[in-house]
């Protein structure tokens, strides 16, 4: 499959994320941080003078609907390379294609692991990155009685399967795990609230997505739950969809990521300035953005070497590629093409945004596998 630019048109890449449906909000996000780095490289001047095209898909949230649009990008329209799908499901209904056409799919959102493909760069944290740490944090500053609730999928109910052997490992134990459908009811998510009350946990491990996880924080506030001393934890709810709950829900609630809106650093502060710029002055960065945003430039660095869309001529330029973003220094891994991060741990704070409660003094390898990540080993 050929993918040579032609002058007038550039190089063509294919955009799949949702502006509709259950994840929309988050994949407005991917979707902006992607565009802003489209936007931004073309004004520097493209790459090898010519721009990128995107060529933009809207998957409505459905993994059916994601499966046919990445069959039109690759097979009808010719796109070798796609920036797209945020949740695992999503990323499960492409794989089989990309992997059988040999293209390429850059993937921004944390997972579950346990997974390789050459045909992906996984740009989002593994579990060693994100989970092992919060794990720690949880049971040293709020107790070891962790209740976990989830949507029912993939990504939840591997995330709680590792999470309960590093917990369990530390002394913690889990006082009960319940699942709600994907899409779930108001009256499902109340449900998950009674589980919450009688448990007495001493903090939640949430993995609800999506509108039922915004109930979830709502909800929970409005039981009487002390969030400050009894905080709802996760490794996804950004600051995004806090503005979307009402940040008086909010206060003190944890999540495990790379990257917060509060970062100090230059690199960060011109990146918020420019998301603000283009987004409006009320628009909030967070790791669905930002992440999207820096998975653009690595593409762009090794199509600037390789002056080839092919993921074979691409492939030597991005393993190994280590360069500065908004959260700081990222190195893809040459062996398992995930990203070298820098974890964090953020609170939020009343205003939506987060204190960084806790950081790792450097990158750490991902490990999607678990194959080298001790369960018993201290983080925090």
């Amino acid at each position: 499959m050929s993918n040579t630019p032609i002058a007038s048109e550039g190089w063509r890449i294919g955009v799949l994320f949702s502006r509709s449906g259950l994840s929309a909000l988050t994949e407005c996000e991917h979707l902006r941080g992607t565009t802003l780095a489209i936007e931004e490289i073309n004004q520097a001047g493209g790459v090898r003078g010519l721009p990128l095209v995107p060529v933009t898909r809207d998957p409505q949230s459905s993994p059916t609907i994601y499966r046919q649009m990445a069959r039109q990008l690759i097979v009808d329209e010719g796109v070798t390379t796609i920036f797209g799908c945020s949740h695992s499901a999503s990323r499960k209904a492409v794989l089989p294609l990309v992997e059988r056409h040999d293209a390429l799919l850059f993937y921004p959102s944390v997972y579950e692991g346990f997974e390789y493909s050459e045909n992906v760069i996984y740009a989002g944290p593994t579990l060693n990155q994100c989970a092992f740490p919060l794990a720690d944090f949880l049971i040293r500053r709020y107790g070891k009685r962790i209740g976990f609730v989830g949507a029912d999928y993939i990504f939840p109910r591997e995330s709680n399967r590792a999470m309960r052997d590093i917990l369990e490992s530390k002394g913690a134990t889990i006082t009960g795990e319940v699942y709600a459908p994907l899409d779930a009811s108001t009256a499902e998510v109340a449900g998950l609230i009674g589980h919450i009350r009688d448990w007495q946990a001493d903090a939640i491990f949430s993995t609800v997505i999506g509108g039922p996880a915004r109930q979830l924080y709502r909800m929970y506030a409005e039981a009487g739950f002390e969030t400050e001393q009894r905080p709802i934890a996760s490794l996804t709810m950004a600051e995004t969809e806090i503005a979307e709950i009402g940040t008086e829900y909010c206060r003190g609630h944890v999540l495990s990521a790379s990257y917060f809106q509060s970062l100090p650093s230059d690199q960060n502060q011109r990146f918020v300035a420019a998301y603000k710029a283009r987004f409006g002055a009320e628009a909030t960065t967070s790791v669905w953005s930002q992440t999207a945003y820096l998975q653009v430039y690595l593409l762009a660095h090794a199509l600037e070497r390789a002056g080839s869309l092919e993921p074979s001529a691409l492939a030597p330029h991005l393993l190994g590629q280590s360069m500065p973003a908004p959260e700081g220094t990222v190195t893809v891994d040459q062996e398992n093409r995930h990203l070298w991060l820098t974890p964090r741990i953020g609170t939020m704070r009343a205003d939506g945004q987060f204190d960084v409660a806790w950081q790792a003094s450097g990158s750490v390898r991902p490990d999607p596998y678990l194959a080298t990540a001790r369960f018993d080993e201290v983080w925090v």
